[in-house]
């Protein structure tokens, strides 16, 4: 939203650092709310009024009620009595099952079950004390039983309240009614009764329990017998003989465990089969290698002692066989007698190798022979294993059947001594912590309460109605209303003039209006990138919004800063120029626009002011064809050349087509904006209209605005209070 714009000077002395655009919307946002209620103070004071007077009449007008509450400990378990184990109803709730469990206990308090308790305990539904305290007619002598308890339990549920405070297993009943000791009877029967229920469904629960599982404990065993003599009957017929242990079978669902020697002995043999297999793999390979090999680069063959042993002598014998014929002739003893040693050596060295390799072939061929046996065994035995194997398909289903018929029945046993031990035996997981009293004093009417409530709807119908007054209400009051409801930059905002008469504060360079014009200035000076626009047209919706004193105040403003400003009155149907400045009418405007005149011939002096004046001239015909001329643009391009800024002072835009053909040709608009008149509907309009003609649109001005009016915010935010000059010398600095 914009606001103001700040001389440099007064910039440049702010002590206060910028907000940012979140904190500078929210402060204006305040603001409006602010003067929106300050203009409605009244109406929401007397809305607020008969608020609390219609709390106070009703509250007048109720029946005292009273409140009485009993406490009532909910555990998640109960004691256990004959230890966890045999003990059903000691179980435990963890986590989020515990909150589930609490939820459901209120729930039961809650319950139609339990009202009727409460009312059969008390005989309610007879006791014309009840139906007096409840502020109820009974039904009367001809009505039934199901009418009474239906009306009863209503009323029960109906004014009963129960709750579990976060953090606690205390659950709070309270029950309220005109009669005090009524209150005080039906929550206390709630609290017990809430018990005696509970204990009842766990006995309820127990009992329908040793019934079910005891039928199911006398089919279990029938079936076990029947399957353990077909069982039975079906291993003489087949011949088969097992020894079956019931407390591995049938676990992973596999079948029983078989005693069968043949198939002991099948799974015996295939094991040495599979190691015969595997032994003669190694020994082939081993073989198939040594083969590939020469005789002595065998690694089995020079890994053999003997082998080893010879190839040294043969070494030893070389080495000495050559030094011997290095010194004697060949057939020298020696020489003869080493070379015997070594031939002999050689030959026994290729004995031993050739021993070595034929004892790996040997077990390669052991191996063989191994494998084929005990193959040949585990072909002859799984024949008679298949065959015996179709004579247990039968055998088997029938063990299983008996396995499982067996740990129904022991589980199902199990279950009912446990029950049996622990029927009758329940200890409650709920205990009365607070009997409810009878009350003293009435919870209800609470004038207090009453009023507060009333205060507080009074508060959102005001403030509802406020609103949408405001919303329905398109009227421009404040200077937020610019930029929200037309959507339009605010250039400067002026004050209301006390006495009605704007051109004697201006001359009061004092005055607030003063200074709000010489803000307006300070924003045209950065209006455009180029800075003060040559041309400014000064216009507004309707007559009267006071936009030619803005275009005097624009042009005074100028002239003082020490620059050449030339206002002109473009207002040729109802001229004002002349009347305001003293200055004569016989020619102007409209004699420069009907003739070829130089645009000086008409420009005169303001009266004790400091720029000039074109006043609008005589009256044409049709002062719009005039300004649609392209005279009108020649004379301020001539103009332009003498003057630093030239102020256009307009007609409004609805209902004629003068200000829209001059804002074509201006650098820049400024819309003038009457606080509390201007509607946003007819500024729409307006705007659109002028926006046909594609004109530079500056900024709006706000005239005649009155802070007071608005909010006490305004006045200082608009800097009004800061001018409010004092003759007093020694008054301290603002």
């Amino acid at each position: 939203m914009a606001t103001t714009a700040l001389p440099t000077t007064d910039r440049q002395y702010d002590s206060m650092p910028p907000s940012s655009d979140e904190r500078s919307s929210l402060d204006q946002s305040m603001r409006y709310i602010f003067a929106l209620v300050r203009r409605r103070l009244w109406f929401i004071v007397a809305l607020l009024a008969i608020s609390i007077a219609a709390a106070v009449l009703v509250t007048l007008l109720q029946t005292p009620s009273y409140t009485a509450t009993s406490t009532v400990q909910i555990n998640d378990q109960s004691e256990s009595v004959l230890g966890e184990e045999m003990d059903s109803d000691s179980t435990a709730n963890t986590g989020w099952d515990v909150d589930r469990f609490l939820n459901t206990q209120l729930e039961i308090l809650r319950s139609r079950g339990l009202a009727l308790r409460v009312g059969r305990r008390l005989n309610l539904f007879a006791d014309e004390r009840f139906y007096n305290a409840m502020e109820v007619e009974s039904i009367g002598e001809g009505a039934t039983e199901q009418q009474r308890e239906n009306l009863v339990v209503a009323l029960l549920q109906g004014n009963m309240r129960s709750s579990l405070p976060r953090q606690t297993r205390i659950a709070e009943i309270t029950f309220t009614s005109t009669d005090p000791e009524i209150s005080a009877q039906v929550a206390n029967a709630y609290a017990e009764e809430f018990i005696q229920a509970n204990l009842q469904r766990r006995y309820d629960s127990s009992s329908y329990a040793r019934n079910f599982i005891e039928e199911q404990l006398q089919d279990a065993r029938a079936r076990l017998e029947s399957s353990e003599r077909e069982l039975n009957a079906y291993a003489r017929e087949a011949g088969l003989i097992r020894t079956r242990d019931s407390s591995s079978s049938g676990e992973g669902g596999g079948s029983t465990s078989d005693g069968s020697v043949t198939s002991a002995s099948l799974s015996q043999l295939n094991e040495a089969a599979n190691a015969a297999r595997a032994n003669r793999a190694q020994a082939e390979a081993a073989w198939q290698a040594e083969q590939a090999q020469p005789l002595l680069s065998s690694p089995t063959v020079l890994a053999n002692p003997t082998v080893q042993s010879l190839m040294t002598q043969r070494s030893r014998l070389q080495t000495e066989l050559a030094a011997a014929q290095s010194r004697y002739l060949a057939d020298h003893p020696v020489v003869r007698e080493l070379k015997g040693q070594l031939s002999a050596t050689e030959t026994q060295l290729t004995q031993t190798a050739n021993s070595v390799r034929n004892s790996l072939r040997s077990d390669y061929q052991a191996a063989v022979a191994a494998q084929n046996e005990l193959e040949s065994q585990v072909a002859g035995l799984t024949g008679d294993t298949l065959a015996e194997q179709d004579r247990s398909v039968r055998y088997n289903t029938l063990a299983r059947e008996a396995d499982t018929n067996r740990s129904i029945y022991d589980g199902l046993l199990q279950r009912y001594r446990e029950l049996n031990a622990s029927a009758g035996i329940a200890a409650s997981n709920l205990s009365i912590i607070d009997r409810a009293e009878t009350p003293q004093s009435p919870s209800a009417p609470n004038l207090i309460h009453n009023i507060l409530i009333g205060l507080v709807l009074g508060l959102v119908l005001a403030f509802a109605v406020v609103f949408l007054r405001d919303q329905l209400d398109d009227v421009i009051r404040v200077p937020e209303d610019v930029s929200e409801k037309i959507g339009m930059p605010l250039l400067g905002v002026i004050p209301y003039s006390e006495d009605d008469n704007p051109m004697e504060e201006l001359a009061d360079p004092k005055s607030a209006v003063s200074e709000a014009y010489n803000s307006l200035r300070g924003s045209l000076l950065y209006a455009t990138p180029q800075g003060l626009p040559k041309v400014v047209l000064v216009t507004s919706t309707q007559t009267s919004e006071g936009k030619s004193t803005t275009s005097y105040a624009i042009a005074r403003a100028i002239a003082k800063m020490g620059k050449r400003a030339l206002l002109i009155d473009g207002d040729m149907r109802r001229p004002t120029a002349h009347r305001r400045y003293g200055i004569a009418n016989d020619r102007g405007l409209s004699d420069l626009l009907t003739s070829n005149a130089p645009a000086q011939s008409v420009v005169q002096r303001a009266a004790n002011e400091e720029f000039s004046v074109i006043a609008s001239g005589p009256t044409p015909p049709s002062p719009t064809e005039l300004l649609a001329s392209n005279r009108f643009a020649s004379i301020l391009e001539e103009l332009s050349a003498q003057y630093d800024c030239m102020i256009i002072d307009s007609p409004p835009v609805l209902g004629l087509a003068d200000a829209p053909t001059m804002a074509a040709l201006a650098d820049g608009v400024i819309f003038v904006v009457e606080s509390a008149r201007s509607r946003r509907g007819m500024m729409k309009v307006a705007l659109r209209r002028l926006q046909q003609y594609h004109p530079h649109i500056l900024g709006a001005v706000m005239t005649k605005f009155d802070p007071s009016q608005a909010g006490h915010g305004y006045s200082a935010y608009y800097g009004y209070d800061y001018y409010r000059y004092t003759s007093d010398e020694n008054a301290s600095p603002a």
